[in-house]
């Protein structure tokens, strides 16, 4: 390559299409770890957007590490609250999306395999409590 034709290299072209759409959609400093995971859905293997959506389910929820021994999930890098390991996922299939020029749509409505968190449970409203009978003293009313 001659130098002419290095200099006329712009930065775009050092990042994959993917990539860059990844950066554009996730450019705030606050989603730089969703552009991460976006990137790693356009860096997946796998030759169709199936396997591709798999494997972002491998990096954004937490398996054990080892056999049969759920407390080894604490051992995967995956991002660990519920709601990381969701927002990772959709940034991942985003990546997943453009590489596989998916519409924005079916990107959308993808969902990860694993079971949601159920919502909280909402705490039963403690009864007020009604005029109560009076208790009986068991200790006399003098002082010794």
């Amino acid at each position: 390559m001659k130098m002419k034709e290095i200099g006329d290299i712009i930065p775009q072209q050092w990042t994959s299409p993917c990539g860059s759409q990844c950066t554009h959609k996730f450019a705030a400093l606050t989603q730089i770890p969703w552009r991460v995971f976006c990137k790693k859905g356009c860096g997946a293997d796998g030759d169709t957007w199936e396997e591709c959506v798999s494997v972002c389910d491998q990096i954004c929820y937490k398996d054990p590490v080892l056999k049969d021994q759920q407390w080894s999930a604490y051992i995967d890098r995956s991002p660990g609250d519920a709601s990381y390991s969701e927002e990772c996922f959709h940034a991942c299939v985003a990546g997943c999306g453009y590489k596989f020029e998916m519409p924005a749509k079916k990107v959308e409505e993808c969902h990860p395999n694993r079971p949601c968190k159920p919502p909280a449970m909402p705490k039963p409203a403690k009864k007020p409590l009604g005029p109560q009978a009076p208790v009986a003293d068991d200790v006399p009313g003098t002082s010794a």
